[in-house]
């Protein structure tokens, strides 16, 4: 399936009174989702125990 048919089936699926907003929104997270997936496979994910890390020396 295309790009812009997953899209028109997205948008379908969505009740009758979505506002743009709604729309915009669930565009928005299907893309974020989409890049996440793209970097997982490419190997650009951090484990848990770097974020943990990271995280420990911006917090102190």
């Amino acid at each position: 399936m295309s790009t812009k048919e997953e899209i028109i089936k997205l948008i379908k699926d969505l009740p009758e009174n979505v506002t743009l907003e709604d729309i915009m929104r669930e565009l928005y997270d299907r893309s974020k989702i989409e890049k996440g997936i793209r970097e997982l496979n490419s190997g650009k994910a951090m484990s848990h125990s770097e974020v943990k890390e990271k995280l420990g020396k911006w917090l102190n």
